[in-house]
C-alpha cells in the first residue's frame, strides 16, 4: 500500500503551483498517495505591509502549526519566507533545486530600469528591492504594494486587467516562471544591481522531526534534496541570522556553489537607498559542507557588521 501523505500549502496560485511541483516530484520518487491541504496564513488574511504584519514568519506560522498538530505531514514554503531560527519539532526535509533567483522588472512599454523616465512610479512590497531601486535610480518613486502576482502585474500601465496606475513592478523571476508569466518581464536584474533575498528562488519542504528513515516519504525527500541549493541557502540564511535581520530588512545575499568553492555575495542598504555596503567571501567545502556554509555566512556577516552594516540598516545588532 502507498504511504498517504498530506502536503500543506497556502492557497495562492503561486503556492499551489509550487506545491504541485513538489507533489509530482515526491510521487515519482516513492510509492506515495498525496493529498493537498490548504492552510490560510496571517499573510493571506491580513492587509498592510509585511513589515507592519511582523515580516518574517507571516506566511509560515499557520503551516507549521498544521504540521505540528498533525493536519498535514509536509509543508511547502518559499524558502525566503522561513524565519532563520530553529522550529522545535520540525526539520527541513528537502530543498529542491533552485530556480533562477534574480529579481525581474515588469514595466510598461517594454522599458528597462534605465529607460524609465524620471519620476516613474515602481511598486514593490520589499524594503530590500525598494532600497536597491532607489540606489540605482534616485529619481524614481517607489511605492509599497501587496497582492498576488496577477494583482501586481495588473497595476502596470497598459495591463489588460487592473488599474494600470504604476510604470513598473518588481517581482521574483522564479515565481513568474512557475506561473508561466515570464512574458511580463522587461529586464532581469544583475545581482550586482539588485541582490536577491536570501533563499529567493528556492523552496523549503518541512516535515516533523523523527520521520522513519526507511519510510517512503523520507526516501523521497532525500532524493529530492539538492545539495548545492541547500548549501547556498544555508550560507545566505546564516548571514541573515547573524545580522539579526528578517525578510523585511534591506539585505540581499546570493551564494553560488561549485565543486571546489562556496562563494557568498551580500549587500546591506540604507532604506532610502543613499548608501549601500557590499562584501563577498568564499570557502572551500570540506568533509562537513553544511557546517562550512554556515561558517561562511556568519563570517561574512561579521565583516559587514565591522564595516557599519548595523547602523546603516538599523539592524538588531546595532552597537
Amino acid at each position: 500500500m502507498p504511504q498517504h501523505v498530506r502536503i500543506g500549502t497556502r492557497a495562492s496560485a503561486l503556492a499551489l503551483t509550487q506545491t504541485g511541483h513538489v507533489s509530482v516530484d515526491l510521487a515519482a520518487l516513492a510509492d506515495l498517495e498525496i493529498e493537498t491541504v490548504r492552510v490560510r496564513t496571517d499573510g493571506d488574511r491580513l492587509t498592510g505591509s509585511l513589515a507592519t504584519l511582523g515580516g518574517t514568519g507571516v506566511f509560515v506560522t499557520a503551516l507549521r502549526d498544521a504540521l505540528l498538530d498533525g493536519r498535514c505531514d509536509v509543508a511547502v514554503h518559499s524558502l525566503k519566507d522561513l524565519p532563520t531560527g530553529d522550529a522545535p519539532g520540525l526539520v527541513l526535509g528537502a530543498v529542491p533545486e533552485r530556480q533562477d533567483p534574480r529579481d525581474a522588472l515588469c514595466a510598461r512599454d517594454g522599458l528597462t530600469l534605465a529607460e524609465l523616465p524620471a519620476g516613474a512610479v515602481i511598486g514593490t512590497g520589499s524594503p530590500r528591492r525598494a532600497a536597491q531601486l532607489r540606489a540605482a535610480r534616485p529619481d524614481v518613486v517607489v511605492v509599497d504594494i501587496r497582492g498576488n502576482v496577477d494583482t501586481r502585474l495588473g497595476r502596470v500601465a497598459g495591463a489588460e486587467h487592473g488599474p494600470g496606475d504604476l510604470d513598473a513592478v518588481v517581482l521574483a523571476r522564479a515565481g513568474l516562471a512557475r506561473l508561466d508569466r515570464l512574458d511580463a518581464v522587461t529586464e532581469l536584474f544583475d545581482p550586482a544591481v539588485m541582490a536577491p533575498a536570501p533563499g529567493q528562488g528556492a523552496l523549503a519542504v518541512e516535515v516533523r522531526a523523527g520521520e522513519p528513515g526507511d519510510a517512503p516519504l523520507a526516501v523521497a525527500l532525500r532524493a529530492l534534496d539538492h545539495l548545492p541549493t541547500r548549501l547556498a541557502v544555508v550560507a545566505e540564511r546564516a548571514l541573515l541570522a547573524r545580522l539579526e535581520a528578517g525578510c523585511a530588512a534591506p539585505i540581499g545575499a546570493l551564494a553560488t556553489v561549485s565543486a571546489d568553492e562556496i562563494r557568498l555575495d551580500a549587500v546591506v542598504a540604507r532604506p532610502d537607498g543613499t548608501a549601500t555596503l557590499r562584501r563577498s567571501a568564499a570557502a572551500l567545502p570540506g568533509d562537513r559542507p553544511e557546517a562550512d556554509a554556515l561558517a561562511l555566512g556568519a563570517r561574512l556577516a561579521e565583516d559587514l557588521l565591522g564595516a557599519g552594516a548595523a547602523e546603516l540598516a538599523e539592524l538588531g545588532t546595532a552597537r
